[in-house]
């Protein structure tokens, strides 16, 4: 009974420690070495490379022939489809973001609350030759982001109380980082309905967030435009901000909310 306890744990432990070594990876990390993994996530180096190598037996990890550095694998991709597939609210978004993005000129996204951080689910890029980078999964911290701030906006206490505790990293000169004036804004974007955030999270960089609601009416998401600021100037921002917060309504709508009951 003993040795079969201590072979559940072993297998649990392995299997957390393989999902350690798959969430490692990131755009800024797409390739990866096993001393690096391992130095990471302070495992032993020979855990990682017996890890790894069950992971690539299963096309979770492969090998770049050119680099020897490990990356993620065709199953991952084949895994997000079917995930990216089933999210009722990504496919009810897909025509209304192509749509934002055409009638404004600027790159639009769907985005959700994870943990602490708000991650785009979807994207459709602007035509312009200048444009903000970004991309589908970039994780972004709530309080400077307008998508960020419609999450942390429209949720509870709790939630902003604990994301004012770990800490409001200045990114840029524009960047709230104290909480009084946070809260302020947070109360501005809750009365408006929309959030804008003029460079503070990147120079040069304006963004314009509106809230989507479930049929219960509970704020689930956010869809944004973004652009840099010679484009995105006073006078189109009023135009934008129309066109954002309807974005959201139309979402909304699709997935079943009603307006005020």
């Amino acid at each position: 009974m003993a040795q079969e306890t201590k072979n559940k744990d072993y297998t649990l432990s392995s299997v957390k420690n393989a999902l350690l070594i798959l969430r490692a990876f990131s755009m800024d990390k797409s390739e990866m070495k096993i001393t690096e993994i391992a130095k990471e996530l302070g495992m032993g180096k020979s855990t990682v490379s017996r890890i790894m190598s069950t992971l690539a037996s299963e096309g979770f990890v492969e090998k770049n022939p050119e680099t020897n550095q490990y990356r993620l694998g065709l199953t991952i991709l084949s895994l997000a489809s079917v995930c990216t597939s089933t999210f009722e609210i990504h496919k009810e978004a897909m025509p209304v973001l192509h749509d934002l993005s055409e009638k404004t000129g600027e790159t639009s996204h769907l985005a959700i609350l994870d943990e602490f951080d708000v991650i785009y689910l979807h994207k459709v890029e602007s035509k312009h030759r200048v444009r903000a980078f970004t991309h589908i999964g970039k994780r972004n911290p709530t309080y400077c982001t307008s998508s960020g701030k419609i999450l942390l906006a429209f949720n509870d206490e709790l939630f902003l109380k604990e994301t004012i505790e770990r800490g409001l990293v200045p990114y840029t000169e524009q960047t709230i980082t104290d909480e009084e004036h946070l809260r302020l804004d947070l109360q501005k974007v809750y009365q408006n309905g929309y959030a804008i955030s003029k460079e503070e999270l990147s120079d040069g960089v304006i963004t314009v967030a509106a809230p989507i609601r479930d049929f219960t009416g509970r704020v689930i998401a956010s869809v944004n435009i973004i652009g840099p600021k010679q484009r995105m100037t006073d006078h189109s921002l009023s135009t934008h901000i129309k066109k954002v917060v309807s974005a959201g309504k139309d979402i909304s709508q699709r997935l079943g909310y009603m307006g005020s009951r």
